[in-house]
């Protein structure tokens, strides 16, 4: 009754939960995994731990129920015949999952994982590789849960050669492309998408060492996995921070907890809702928009999730960023002579899908210290204002804050009369002046003397 016994809805009677999973009531569900660990490389350097990671892990994946395919250093051959085994077992199977441990790069946006065997003398030995998006095709087939784990993010020396072969060398990318996690999926990397990740120095890599110490705890599976990048960026010294995504409809678990209901239940209190949902579609979006204001939103809304710590990080580095720039002012000293009434005009260009905008400011400079404003309608949507001190040099750094507009010309859609905050690096003469935004937008601006 394994089957029964993991996958829980709280309060579905056994028949109808046997029914929802297309289940007879003696059956269990099937689980497969093709573990694969690459480190005795031919054409570049080897890496000591991929042999002892996939050991580990089909260890302990059959503990959890798993029919393991297993391969250590394989060459092309064994490779491209494992993934066709891996590829019919989990066309019969209610649970799929994909581990990788070893080189693997990205070329043109397409991850690719590298046999043993393989050499890139130009873009023609790619074939000799696994691309990453036919392991993610074989995984669909899988009725319940699909889960695709790569710890291969690390540094590939043959990628340097493909890059100075290549008739396209900006195609070589650092690390790998990110994968978004088709429904009923979750795709995890060792570390963020264009990034490299640690070997380590022990039997398993880090992130391997954070999977071994969660993956068979009794939790539900999304937060194993969140467990999982939390270990790994605390362990690194929040250098490494693994790529989540989870596209998974209900609750899922690999180990426990035993909650089988042989009768209909007495009415319960709805469960609470998990706080940290959504905890990382907010953080992609409040790092996208890279703004004080966006940062400290996403510490109100999750506290306690996995991304507060970075998000306190960048909040402190921000504020110190802005408090510096009126304190190396004020030592510099505000000058009289940019003393007067301004016209300035700020001009953003289109960034992903915000449109953009040309808007114009009335600013005033009174002993050297400068103050722009414009006002949007209601008094709470699209204001702004830009303060700071111009030195006698006229070089200075200022301060802007406000509320948001319509979401079509803002990062991300933010709701109308969200808050944001960046700075300006601008320069001065006695009647005009440039400036450029410096944080996530590529905004322009002009200031002329009346």
């Amino acid at each position: 009754m394994r089957a029964l016994s993991r996958f829980y809805v709280p309060g579905i009677c056994l028949p109808l939960l046997a029914c929802w999973l297309g289940l007879g009531p003696a059956s269990a569900d099937t689980r497969v995994a093709l573990v694969i660990g690459n480190g005795a490389y031919v054409s570049t350097a080897q890496l000591p731990n991929p042999s002892h990671d996939a050991e580990d892990v089909a260890a302990s994946l059959r503990r959890s129920g798993f029919e393991v395919i297993q391969g250590i250093d394989l060459r092309q051959a064994d490779m491209q015949d494992l993934t066709i085994r891996f590829a019919r077992a989990a066309s019969k199977a209610d649970v799929a999952m994909f581990y990788y441990s070893g080189h693997a790069m990205q070329y043109n946006g397409v991850n690719y994982l590298m046999p043993v065997d393989a050499a890139l003398a130009d873009e023609a030995d790619l074939k000799r590789f696994v691309r990453v998006d036919d392991i993610v095709n074989d995984l669909q087939q899988a009725k319940n849960l699909r889960i695709l784990v790569l710890d291969s993010c690390r540094d590939n020396p043959l990628a340097d050669m493909l890059k100075r072969s290549a008739t396209r060398a900006a195609s070589v990318g650092r690390g790998l492309s990110k994968v978004e996690a088709p429904r009923g999926t979750i795709v995890s990397f060792s570390t963020q998408s264009g990034q490299t990740a640690a070997d380590g120095t022990g039997r398993n890599s880090p992130y391997t060492t954070a999977f071994l110490k969660h993956i068979e705890e009794p939790q539900e599976i999304g937060d194993v996995f969140r467990d999982i990048s939390s270990d790994v960026y605390d362990s690194s010294g929040k250098s490494q921070l693994p790529e989540l995504s989870l596209s998974i409809i209900g609750k899922f678990y690999l180990n426990g907890p035993v909650s089988v209901t042989v009768a209909p239940a007495a009415p319960q209190a709805a469960p609470r809702a998990d706080p940290c949902a959504a905890a990382e579609a907010h953080w992609k979006a409040a790092d996208g928009i890279g703004t004080l204001a966006a940062f400290e939103d996403h510490l109100a809304r999750f506290p306690n999730c996995i991304f507060a710590t970075l998000a306190k990080a960048r909040v402190e580095g921000l504020k110190q960023k802005v408090a510096l720039a009126p304190a190396n002012n004020a030592k510099a000293g505000g000058s009289k002579d940019f003393d007067g009434n301004w016209d300035v005009t700020l001009n953003c260009q289109a960034t992903g899908k915000a449109q953009g905008f040309t808007r114009p400011l009335v600013a005033t400079v009174t002993n050297g210290v400068f103050h722009a404003e414009a006002q949007g309608p209601g008094n709470n949507l699209n204001r702004l204002e830009i303060d700071g001190q111009i030195p006698a040099d006229g070089k200075t750094t200022l301060s802007a804050r406000g509320t948001t507009g319509a979401s079509a010309y803002t990062l991300n859609n933010l709701a109308p009369g969200s808050p944001y905050a960046f700075t300006v690096d601008a320069q001065f003469d006695r009647t005009r002046g440039s400036g450029k935004r410096n944080e996530a937008r590529a905004c322009n601006l002009v200031f002329v003397k009346r």
